[in-house]
């Protein structure tokens, strides 16, 4: 039985210096130090063996066990490292290749129209006023001098979702909403910037969404020359130093008196071109000095306060600052046109 056990011995340590794979080694195992394996065989004859000679062949069994299970367990660790080497061989990185380019966001034109506007009346002293896209009639219209019966509505057809719930055609409410805050005490001095929605047919020029950025100063003795010199700065600022504005006489229902505000074509200098229609001049927003009615429906003594308001869309100025020709380039999200604006500086 002794040498039996040192047979299997020499057989086991054989078999496991011959295993390439970790599966031969496995089955290597499995075959000497398993449950059914000859070392288990000859153990079972032990009974016919007498006192003294039992624990000699108990020692020795469990010697050959230990020395086959500890030449498994060096060649598993050798087999391991030469496949990972192997693995490393043939996954090799070139370290030294050009990294691929990551493409990188930019901000969209209208977001740098946006926060130059905002940067630029924040340089001015004022403060930028929000309000909610889902509006009130009465802080969309009436509060505005736009009374249910007023023709004026027209101009502006809504989004209703009740009769008295809309989806806000301008951002004049938040002027509105924040008069309304001051309690009859100015000054008052902020912009507005934010969606508006009108039921509008989408064309190259008209969306049923686009964004506003209105201004409301409010305080003693506000004139027209305020708001001119305030104008006169905004399109120097965002078209050119040498653009001029000049004011015409105009209609809305929340200031009188009321202008349309046009700069000097830039493209002809004020000479006349296809651009401006050969006026040589371009329409970029609305302004007025704000009513008595809008002021006292808000708290203020219209004797006492007076105040001017301006309104442009985003989107147009955007189109003359840019030379864009098709509002709807702005939503389309083609990263094509995107791209150009990588290198603008806003």
């Amino acid at each position: 039985m002794q040498e039996r056990l040192l047979e299997l011995q020499e057989e086991a340590l054989q078999k496991v210096t011959a295993a390439s794979e970790l599966k031969e080694l496995n089955e290597v195992r499995v075959a000497y130090l398993g449950k059914k394996g000859p070392i288990t065989e000859v153990l079972r004859g032990m009974g016919k063996l007498s006192a003294e000679e039992r624990p000699k062949i108990g020692a020795l069994a469990n010697e050959v066990r230990e020395a086959i299970a500890t030449e498994i367990e060096q060649k598993q660790k050798a087999l391991e490292t030469a496949a990972v080497n192997a693995k490393l061989a043939t996954e090799t990185i070139d370290v030294t290749l050009p990294g691929r380019p990551v493409n990188k966001g930019n901000l969209h034109p209208l977001t740098r129209v946006v926060e130059e506007i905002e940067d630029l009346f924040i340089g001015m002293g004022y403060t930028v006023a929000e309000g909610p896209e889902v509006e009130s009639d009465y802080y969309n219209f009436e509060a505005l001098n736009l009374p249910k019966s007023h023709p004026a509505r027209d101009m502006q057809d809504s989004f209703y979702i009740t009769e008295e719930i809309l989806m806000r055609t301008h951002t004049s409410p938040v002027q509105a909403r924040t008069m309304k805050k001051h309690k009859g005490q100015g000054p008052v001095k902020i912009i507005c910037p934010g969606k508006v929605y009108r039921r509008d047919n989408d064309d190259a020029t008209h969306s049923h969404q686009f964004q506003q950025i209105e201004g409301l100063v409010i305080d003693e003795n506000i004139s027209m020359s305020d708001l001119k010199g305030t104008l006169d700065v905004f399109a120097k600022k965002v078209f050119g130093q040498d653009r001029e504005i000049r004011l015409r006489p105009s209609f809305f229902p929340f200031t009188e008196p009321s202008v349309e505000v046009d700069i000097s074509c830039k493209i002809c200098g004020g000479k006349g071109c296809s651009v401006c229609k050969q006026t040589g001049w371009i329409e970029v927003l609305g302004a007025g000095i704000v009513h008595p009615n809008v002021l006292e429906m808000a708290g203020f003594d219209s004797k006492k306060y007076s105040g001017f308001a301006f309104g442009m869309g985003v989107e147009r100025i955007a189109m003359l600052k840019y030379g864009v020709d098709d509002i709807r380039h702005f939503y389309t999200n083609d990263v094509r046109f995107l791209k150009q604006f990588n290198h603008h500086e806003a």
